[in-house]
């Protein structure tokens, strides 16, 4: 693989930050939709995953591209993450990454984690969070953020429905 360069999120490449977002998720929700209560999958994507993925991603680029940095393969995009400072709490957040299938398990995740952290640390925070769902679908995540030194919080999430 070429040289990795992180930059600066660019109205530019919007489109292929959601390809990518697309392409990274489709394996992760076909494991979501069948593991997780019907009446939540249901509820929380009404019109499906990739319409809302996408229009969470889109919304993103547009009201916080700031937070947002993209890794650049041979000058083409291969992912991008994104953070948020939570100052009350001295903590960064790593709310959204994602790599290209393609160019997955070739350390540009890492790179962007790495990325991340050190903007964070360099705001004054004194912690880094990021969060995921406990489906088989995102394994390899939490995997990837244990091996990286991440101490997994446990936080029980209940659902009911009122139907």
């Amino acid at each position: 693989m070429s040289e990795v360069r992180i930059i600066p999120y660019d109205e530019t490449y919007r489109d292929d930050v959601l390809a990518i977002t697309i392409a990274a998720w489709t394996p992760v929700f076909e494991k979501t939709a069948s593991e997780v209560p019907r009446f939540v999958y249901d509820c929380f994507y009404p019109s499906g995953w990739k319409a809302r993925q996408e229009q969470e991603v889109r919304s993103l680029l547009q009201s916080e591209p700031d937070n947002i940095w993209l890794a650049l393969a041979a000058d083409k995009p291969a992912g991008f993450v994104g953070i948020r400072l939570h100052p009350e709490d001295m903590m960064g957040e790593i709310y959204i990454l994602a790599v290209s299938p393609p160019l997955q398990r070739q350390g540009i995740g890492r790179r962007l984690m790495v990325h991340a952290e050190n903007l964070i640390r360099a705001s004054g925070m004194k912690m880094v969070m990021v969060e995921t769902i406990a489906d088989s679908g995102h394994q390899p995540a939490r995997r990837k953020y244990e091996a990286s030194g991440y101490v997994q919080w446990p936080v029980a999430r209940y659902f009911k429905s009122l139907d």
